[in-house]
């Protein structure tokens, strides 16, 4: 049964006063939240979970949930299973966790959530190669998924946001940044636009009882505004202040901050088909031109940790365990004379047969810190003779499809799931749907082919860190910064708290009092 939905109305008066609630006369009440993390140029507007990382922004309004998630140490935990059985090597049997309801009022079963996911496998671009599922059979809360070949990080994945369960009899009501679904969640979308969503409380939530009745997510693009949204009242909580603007907050009693350091990672990929990209000294000059403590220290305002792989040192297979180019500019200098990269004519940037050496480099403005981080680049690669041509695009995504870059610049949660894996069958090996750069190296992908197949945990972090090293040492890749992921808000809010996996925002826990 489709329930009835009222609209969220905050006057301008209440806004202005900077109330952090509204109260209406049947004691509703309401919480905005400011994001620069929702966007259609992010991939995550919309909360259809099936469509490239929407599935994120489901999970962090609270429309959706996984069968399992990540506690705060990133370990694997039941959610909306209570259980799972490895029976072999290609078979999981999982339980799934009784009386959960979707917003649409069906009950959630083994029938439902294989609809789900045999959906997901079907239009999804990076589940069907994370998962493997060849078949699954569902009986009452009973649910028994079929591999074509081990899998043992499935676990981990069915925790990833595009694992959202949702009801697929409901479907999915309208398309892109306006696609809403009926999850298991605390919220239901009302209304989904690419900037907006407007939430009410799941009367029936299995998980208990919900304490904010009314939420409105509004999507940010200027670091600024949403800064001056949060001291003026017209938002309560934010994800995405700019860095410079923390100071603003911290220490003053009428906010509070919530930080935790995540595995979202600020790296950039060479393109391989570039022709200046296909010189690897010139790749590495690019690497030992970038002052990744310099950017953290004083652009980052200290809430990024300097990378010098795709995990931060908190894992095993993390900073400590790999070994990168450090920023080095006289010995970046030395590599581009070696390939024939001189000053000739005193402008201040290397040149070879009358031609300069410039880049174009490739990144997008939502995420804060990927402009700055250009602009930084721009200032320390001239100091070796490189010019940086920045593209910060809301489209990056056309472009970085049609190869149209050198360097591209984006962000990603390396870890999302607490297994390795993920950012390399992302982002890394041949045909990954995120590599946008064309590398290819059949080591690396036989390598994270191995590491797809091995259930021993150390073994799977050895691989781990052999797959960093081996791009590392290609060149391939570079990694500049770890995040330290900060959520600010209103003294009087409770229960918004960041966590380790850059997920869970709205929850059942959020109050306002």
């Amino acid at each position: 049964m489709k329930r009835k939905i009222f609209a969220v109305l905050l006057t301008g008066a209440m806004l202005t006063a900077g109330l952090s609630t509204t109260v209406f006369a049947d004691g509703e009440k309401t919480f905005v939240y400011g994001t620069t993390g929702y966007s259609e140029e992010m991939g995550d507007a919309g909360l259809n979970p099936h469509d490239n990382y929407s599935g994120w922004s489901a999970l962090r309004y609270g429309v959706g949930e996984t069968l399992f998630k990540y506690n705060d140490n990133m370990e694997v935990e039941p959610w909306l299973a209570t259980d799972y059985e490895f029976v072999d090597d290609t078979t999981v049997k999982i339980t799934l966790r009784d009386g959960v309801k979707f917003s649409s009022g069906r009950a959630m079963d083994a029938e439902a959530v294989k609809e789900c996911l045999e959906d997901l496998i079907a239009v999804h671009d990076r589940a069907p190669y994370d998962l493997k599922i060849d078949h699954i059979e569902a009986d009452g809360l009973t649910l028994t998924i079929y591999t074509t070949e081990p899998c043992p990080a499935i676990i981990n994945y069915l925790g990833d946001p595009y694992g959202a369960i949702i009801d697929m009899d409901y479907g999915i009501q309208g398309e892109g940044g306006s696609a809403n679904v009926a999850g298991t969640g605390p919220y239901i979308a009302e209304k989904v636009t690419p900037t907006q969503i407007d939430l009410v409380k799941n009367e029936d939530y299995w998980g208990g009882e919900v304490n904010v009745d009314k939420i409105t997510v509004k999507s940010f693009a200027d670091g600024s505004a949403l800064t001056a949204a949060l001291q003026t009242g017209d938002i309560q909580g934010t994800y995405g202040l700019q860095y410079d603007n923390y100071a603003l907050f911290d220490g003053n009693p009428d906010y509070q901050i919530s930080s935790v350091a995540t595995s979202r990672c600020f790296f950039g990929q060479f393109n391989m088909e570039s022709e200046l990209m296909q010189d690897q000294n010139v790749r590495k000059a690019i690497e030992m031109g970038i002052d990744k403590d310099g950017f953290c220290s004083v652009i980052m305002e200290g809430r990024g940790v300097p990378a010098v792989g795709a995990f931060p040192s908190s894992f095993s297979y993390g900073n400590d365990a790999v070994k990168a180019p450090s920023y080095d500019p006289e010995e970046a200098k030395k590599l581009l004379e070696e390939s024939g990269w001189t000053d000739t004519d005193g402008d201040g940037y290397a040149d070879k047969d009358g031609k300069k050496l410039s880049i174009t480099w490739l990144t997008y403005p939502t995420r804060l810190e990927q402009p700055k981080l250009a602009e930084y680049a721009q200032s320390t690669l001239k100091d070796i003779g490189i010019e940086v041509n920045v593209n910060n695009t809301a489209d990056h995504a056309t472009y970085a499809k049609n190869g149209e870059f050198d360097v591209y610049v984006s962000s990603l949660t390396t870890a999302p799931t607490g297994d390795p894996e993920y950012f390399f069958t992302s982002t890394v090996v041949s045909d990954a749907a995120k590599n946008y750069g064309k590398y290819s190296n059949a080591a690396l992908d036989d390598i994270v082919t191995k590491m797809h197949e091995t259930f021993d945990t150390d073994e799977r972090s050895k691989l781990a860190i052999e797959a960093q090293q081996t791009i590392l040492d290609d060149d391939a890749y570079f990694f500049v910064s770890h995040l330290n992921m900060g959520l600010v808000s209103k003294a009087n809010v409770s229960g918004l708290a960041a966590h380790p996996c850059d997920y869970y925002e709205i929850t059942a826990d959020l109050e306002v009092k």
